[in-house]
């Protein structure tokens, strides 16, 4: 096997709120390889949004070190940081971070603005590709004022897939969504990753959601507590088939 997408050892972050510094992370080691599914679990301030954080090179760890895909982050100059979160990080977040004014298509087209070499018609083709690849590929000219919650994060997943990341990251996407949503934005991710063998992290606090990666890692007060594979799965496809398939089941007991 080669070197592991993510190689984390020792990750410190401290921030300073007025005269008091605040320990985030307290040294965290992980490592995952490429094709990987895992869900960051803990409760609110046990540092998975802050690790999510600088693995998305969103921000620069206070010590430890932190290797993507084989380059040390903290050698890479603000340009170069820059460059990696638009063509191998795909960000993912609960609040869809759409623009309101402009179409599905020109949302998701937007991380494209910033590569050279690529024409409007090699824009539009692969924005079009990663909404077909989220089921929207008929919502092209929506605005998101004329879309659900779940076909608003759809087109942020296809934002996040449109330029072919090693990485995916997803903090939270289905907090602002139903149960049934949320299950079909798992299906999503579960697709990805099986059929594209996109790696991806998961920030969640629902312990339900979380069963649909394959490996859970659980983090309290900036550390990790424990990290192992999901005992029992859950398959977004077969609980959507249940789903449908109860008001039949009522039907046939009333």
């Amino acid at each position: 096997m080669g070197a592991p997408l993510i190689s984390v050892r020792d990750l410190t972050k401290t921030y300073q709120v007025g005269d008091v510094d605040v320990r985030a992370l307290r040294g965290v080691s992980l490592e995952a390889d490429s094709g990987e599914f895992l869900a960051l679990t803990g409760p609110s301030g046990s540092g998975k949004s802050t690790f999510m954080h600088l693995l998305g090179c969103l921000d620069r760890p206070t010590s430890g070190r932190y290797l993507l895909n084989g380059r040390n982050v903290a050698s890479l100059s603000n340009r170069q940081l820059a460059h990696v979160r638009n063509h191998e990080i795909g960000f993912v977040f609960q609040g869809f971070n759409l623009l309101p004014r402009t179409s599905a298509l020109e949302n998701v087209e937007l991380p494209l603005l910033y590569s050279r070499g690529v024409s409007a018609r090699d824009r539009r083709a692969r924005a079009t590709a990663a909404l077909e690849a989220v089921g929207l590929g008929s919502f092209v000219r929506h605005h998101p004022n004329q879309m659900s919650g779940g076909q608003q994060q759809r087109v942020a997943i296809a934002r996040a897939l449109v330029n072919d990341p090693l990485l995916l990251l997803a903090d939270e996407p289905t907090g602002n969504l139903d149960s049934r949503t949320s299950i079909e934005m798992m299906e999503i991710l579960q697709r990805l990753n099986t059929e594209r063998g996109l790696t991806i992290l998961l920030v969640t606090h629902e312990h339900d959601i979380a069963e649909y990666a394959t490996r859970l890692v659980v983090f309290r007060d900036g550390r990790i507590r424990s990290d192992q594979p999901v005992p029992h799965r859950r398959t977004a496809s077969a609980d959507l088939s249940l789903m449908s398939a109860e008001p039949d089941k009522e039907a046939l007991t009333a």
